[in-house]
């Protein structure tokens, strides 16, 4: 597939679409009724959708039962754990295997031109992104994911919070499945942001943007703190009445769906004719230039309404030099005021 279709590529082989990033149909107005028809199935379709399928799949096959939830103990615990860490290392691994190391479409749609593998650094541990991203998901993120989801279902299980059953709430459950990602985006930009201030930035967010050319590896790669903050999106549900399948989907979306970011391919080629769109280039941006798109793609457009908000066109890059420009001046007068 011609990849130049749409998008362009520079000299040094970085690819980057044709289309600028927008945020959700219903933020225009007028609004645009076959984009919001366009944006629902694409909503839907196919990533949450998947998250929802794997939460079904947990209930209903992996999770144990409520009364043996109501004790903590460690069996259970690391059956999830162990389920929770081969599902990753399936999805993840399928993408790093097919595309970052059989190099299936090479650098077609691949927003960096070069792979992690390729340049080593003493940033990670045994100068590789992979290992050391590999390392960090799986006995830090991962554990982290798993312990928020004992104490969730262990919560659930003892009625310290409600219980609200499908068949006496459809709707209102229905309609909390359908903003769950907006939860979700909303809980990242507010711990994203916060992990970018200086102190927090050096001490624990630095681990994750080691990785400025992202792979799927890098997903989950996280300070322990980032690790906790991100995946306690979940706990909302703990505070809202809501139902373990919910929160479940809730949990998934964070830990199954942090791969979208860190893709780094604008298309994955399923096959000669089809391709699946990741919904990285937001992301990737934000891994390239740190201080833009702390939040999720504009579903809830909190990146545009505090200033933050590269769209991936020029004039988002002016206007994110000119905040560059302006933080750089307030930061020279502080310092000579301080001399």
């Amino acid at each position: 597939m011609d990849d130049l279709q749409f998008g362009t590529r520079d000299k040094r082989g970085d690819w980057a679409p044709k289309d600028v990033l927008e945020v959700a149909p219903f933020w225009y107005w007028p609004m645009s009724i076959g984009k919001l028809l366009r944006w629902l199935v694409g909503y839907v379709w196919p990533w949450n959708a998947f998250h929802m399928a794997t939460a079904l799949a947990y209930w209903y096959y992996i999770v144990p039962d409520a009364e043996t939830m109501k004790t903590f103990a460690w069996g259970w615990a690391l059956w999830l754990y162990v389920v929770n860490a081969a599902a990753i290392f399936v999805m993840y691994g399928a993408i790093e295997l097919f595309w970052y190391v059989k190099r299936r479409q090479g650098t077609r749609f691949k927003y960096n031109a070069k792979f992690p593998a390729d340049n080593p650094s003493d940033v990670f541990w045994f100068k590789s992104q992979n290992i050391d991203n590999f390392l960090r998901s799986f006995f830090i993120s991962i554990p982290l994911w798993t312990a928020i989801e004992v104490v969730m279902l262990w919560c659930f299980a003892n009625g310290f919070v409600p219980w609200l059953t499908w068949a006496d709430n459809p709707y209102y459950l229905v309609l909390l499945v359908f903003i769950a990602p907006m939860i979700h985006e909303v809980h990242f930009f507010c711990i994203h942001r916060l992990i970018h201030t200086p102190f927090l930035y050096k001490w624990v967010h630095s681990v994750h943007h080691n990785s400025i050319n992202p792979s799927p590896w890098s997903s989950l790669s996280m300070h322990p703190v980032e690790g906790f903050a991100y995946h306690a999106v979940a706990l909302w549900h703990l505070v809202i009445p809501s139902n373990p399948i919910v929160a479940l989907f809730q949990l998934h979306v964070a830990g199954f769906g942090a791969v979208n970011g860190h893709i780094g391919f604008d298309k994955l080629e399923l096959t000669e004719a089809s391709t699946l769109d990741s919904h990285a280039y937001a992301h990737y941006l934000h891994h390239k230039y740190f201080e833009v798109n702390y939040g999720g793609d504009g579903t809830i457009p909190l990146d545009r309404w505090f200033g933050y908000w590269h769209d991936g066109s020029k004039e988002g890059e002016a206007r994110m030099n000119e905040r560059f420009r302006r933080k750089r001046e307030r930061m020279n007068r502080k310092s000579a005021e301080s001399a």
